[in-house]
């Protein structure tokens, strides 16, 4: 992706383009998956870790990526849609591989909208189904049909 299309992006949100700031929103544009900062840190051995926090927590600010916590012990990212404000509209599922690990976000799915009961104020969900992603089933060899039961056990038909 080019440099003015990313820059373009980051003046969308709101965000003055930087140097560094181009070449983290041009990693995690990479991803087909949710990543985290440990992803991140990897693949920018050049940019210190308290740099790509900050980054991050200025992107995420700006709603122009989301946080997902997917259950793995590290919260993981996603950048958003140009549409998208992280409003509770704009919520949606995500999907996580019990079997390579990545996250999706499933973008065509929306979180349902649930009535909580009187004097309760919501301000944050969290929708994360796990099993077993496309590619995982179509290059690992696992069965594709499930049958999923009242108490969560699976049995593979």
């Amino acid at each position: 992706m080019d440099t003015k299309h990313i820059e373009k992006i980051l003046h969308h949100r709101e965000i003055k383009p930087t140097a560094i700031r181009i070449l983290v929103l041009e990693a995690m544009l990479h991803h087909a998956s949710a990543f985290s900062l440990s992803d991140l840190e990897s693949e920018m051995g050049t940019v210190d870790k308290s740099t790509l926090s900050r980054t991050i927590n200025l992107f995420h600010q700006h709603h122009l990526i989301h946080s997902i916590d997917d259950g793995s012990g590290s919260i993981k990212y996603s950048v958003c849609r140009d549409d998208c404000q992280c409003s509770l509209g704009d919520l949606h599922v995500h999907f996580h591989c019990n079997k390579c690990g990545n996250t999706y976000c499933m973008e065509s799915i929306s979180i349902p909208d649930i009535p909580l009961p009187r004097n309760f104020r919501l301000e944050n969900v969290n929708f994360v189904m796990k099993g077993v992603c496309a590619q995982c089933v179509t290059f690992g060899g696992i069965p594709e049909f499930f049958i999923f039961t009242a108490n969560q056990e699976t049995t593979v038909v």
